[in-house]
Parts: structure tokens; sequence; C-alpha cells
């Protein structure tokens, strides 16, 4: 043997540019053998919306057609979820249960709608009865009905959903009570974030969530009920087992975010579920099927 090979020097620094043509193998090999992820097309986007009057964001949650970046293409979806906070916490409880559907499920959503969840339009009203900001459990909400009525507002006494721009006037109602709907229209940031969210995404419709009128209403202001909202009202009607009722006259109601949108020519309804403390999932799962049929390819 040659005296070079018996030097330990050699031998280790033989044996590195060995490792090293090993390692780089390997390295070089690598992203050829890494698989793509599969159905990632839904996946949520969540976005901050605004923020409420003591602070809190009002997140979104979007499920993007497949291969879009942004959710431009196609037609726009809205879900809305606790306008009235806590005192309609289950409609909050239901968004999140849908968010949590989609991630499971993200192939039930068709491929040219873009759909969007706002879980929690009144983050403060919701913290008032449960003490969470976000994401809560049925045991942290307040067993009080002098706690639950008061999380209906925001944090500065208003019924948001009499502080939108439909027939607004300082003082509203609820049931037998006279309300604060705020200093002007939009005078909450709460509902100045919808509004803003709304004229940026110009959805093909919003549904929202509340309780506890057992029913699917249609949306209204100064020009009547827009053709296309009788249509998903009856979509989503019939699919849900909720009745259909074009009109809520129960009381007068002035400044609601529905009635807003259909004077911007954007169909809305409002889904009423039976009690103030269950989601009737499966009811709702169908009504959102029918939406998503209704809006899908065909049209």
């Amino acid at each position: 043997m040659c005296p070079i090979f018996k030097r330990p020097i050699f031998i280790i620094a033989i044996l590195t540019i060995i490792g090293a043509g090993i390692l780089a193998f390997f390295i070089l090999r690598k992203p050829a053998e890494i698989k793509p992820i599969e159905n990632t097309k839904n996946l949520a986007v969540v976005e901050v919306i605004g923020m409420s009057a003591e602070g809190r964001e009002i997140l979104s949650y979007s499920y993007l057609p497949n291969g879009e970046a942004n959710g431009n293409g196609g037609k726009k979806i809205v879900f809305v979820g606790g306008i009235h906070g806590g005192y309609e916490w289950n409609s909050v409880l239901l968004s999140y249960q849908m968010i949590d559907y989609f991630d499971k499920y993200p192939d039930s959503i068709p491929d040219d709608l873009t759909v969007i969840i706002i879980p929690n339009a009144n983050p403060d009203g919701v913290f008032a009865v449960t003490h969470k900001v976000g994401r809560f459990a049925i045991a942290d909400v307040s067993t009080s009905t002098k706690i639950l009525a008061t999380g209906r507002f925001n944090a500065n006494d208003v019924d948001l959903n009499r502080n939108f721009d439909c027939r607004w006037q300082a003082t509203s109602t609820w049931q037998s009570k006279i309300v604060s709907a705020g200093t002007k229209a939009f005078s909450e940031p709460e509902s100045l974030a919808i509004k803003n969210f709304v004229l940026k995404n110009n959805p093909s419709a919003v549904i929202f969530w509340h309780s506890k009128s057992n029913a699917v209403y249609a949306s209204e202001c100064e020009e009547g009920i827009l053709p296309e909202t009788l249509n998903i009202m009856d979509a989503y009607s019939n699919a849900s087992g909720y009745p259909a009722i074009k009109s809520f006259d129960a009381y007068v109601i002035t400044g609601d975010a529905e009635g807003w949108l259909a004077s911007i020519n954007i169909p809305a309804i409002t889904v009423e579920l039976k009690t103030h403390d269950t989601v009737e999932w499966s009811q709702n799962l169908a009504g959102i099927k029918a939406i998503f049929e209704y809006y899908g390819d065909k049209n």
C-alpha cells in the first residue's frame, strides 16, 4: 500500500468527500419524491374585516374556488352570525360549526362559488355573556336572562340590526322595548365593518342567522322585495323545513341589515332558528346546500 493511504488525515478527507457526495445525491433527489398536497382548493382565508366598539376583531372565513388566489372569480355567498351577540349566541355556534364542516368537507362547496362566513358580527355582545374572545362552549354562556338580554347589544348599548341605512331612525323597537339605533346609520364600528365588507365584495346573496322565530324571512326596503330574494327564501325554507315568510310583521323594525342590502339590490334573507340554545345543524346544512345549488353552475 502507498504510504500516503496510511495517513489518517488523508483517510478522513476521502470519507468526507464520499459522505458529501451521498448527501448531495439524496438532497438533489428529494424534490422529485415529494408528492403535492391534495385537496387544498377550499381552505379558509381568515381576515379581520373590522373591530368592535371595545376593540375585538370581527373575522371573515373565506372558502375560495379552485385556483383562485383571492376569490375575485365566481359568485360570493355570505353567511353572518351573531349580529345580536350573546342574546343569539347559538347563531355564532352554528357559524363555527359550518366552518368546521367545510374544513372537513371542502368539496361540498361548488367550484364556482366563494363562500364567506362572518361567525360573530357582535363580539362585544358575545363577550358580555361568555367572557370569551373567539370560540366558546355552551358551558361558557351565562344562564342569567338579564345578562343574555344585554348581550344583544354592542358595547355602546346599540342594537346593531337597527343601525343600517334602511328607514333608519335614532330609536327603534325590539318586541315591546325601545332600543337605541345609534346616532346615525352606520355609527357603530360593527355595522360599518359589515357595510364596508359588502361594498368591497359585492356578494350575490347574504344569509343572516338569528333566533328564535322559527322562520325564513325575505328582506325589503323602499322598493319592496327583490325577486331573487323570494327565490332563495323558498330554496332555504323548502330544504330546511323552516316556514317561509315574506315580511316580518310582529312589530316595526327600522335600520335592519337585510333591508339595507335590499336597498342596494343584494338579495338577503334572515334565518330564524327555533330556539336560543340549539344550532339545528341538519336543517341548516340542508338550507345551505340548497343555496349552493341555486347559485351553482346552472346560474
